[in-house]
């Protein structure tokens, strides 16, 4: 389950403004229709001239019944060693993308995730909190 949380609640609010500002930097720079891959690499340059620690595909196990499954994910990013980046460059996000970004969450320990969309005419960004 995912909440909705008062400002002065969020979790690791700076850090995220940092990655938000640098995502909203490359989106100013390249604007919309390029591929994902593009904005990834783009970010990771952002990132690194801010500062900012990440790792980029980031391999996400699942277990099941206790049991590590042979498919898992990978995370188009983990910044700050705890805040999942899921980037997107399409026309809008939906459900699915939320969802793919939530399960995410719900296979590591991490306690938030980033879905961010480049494909879109403005940034369109979103947190995601388990609780």
């Amino acid at each position: 389950m995912t909440r909705m949380v008062a400002n002065e609640d969020l979790i690791f609010k700076d850090e995220t403004y940092a990655i938000v500002g640098a995502a909203m930097e490359v989106h100013s720079a390249l604007g919309p229709g390029f591929l994902e891959a593009v904005y990834a690499d783009a970010l990771a340059v952002e990132l690194e001239s801010r500062g900012i620690p990440f790792e980029r595909e980031v391999r996400i196990d699942v277990t099941y019944k206790g049991r590590l499954l042979d498919h898992g994910y990978r995370a188009d990013f983990v910044a700050f060693r705890q805040i999942i980046l899921e980037l997107k460059a399409i026309k809008s996000l939906s459900d699915l993308e939320k969802a793919q970004a939530i399960n995410y969450l719900k296979a590591t320990t991490q306690p938030l995730a980033l879905l961010i969309n480049f494909g879109a005419s403005k940034l369109d960004w979103m947190r995601l909190v388990l609780t």
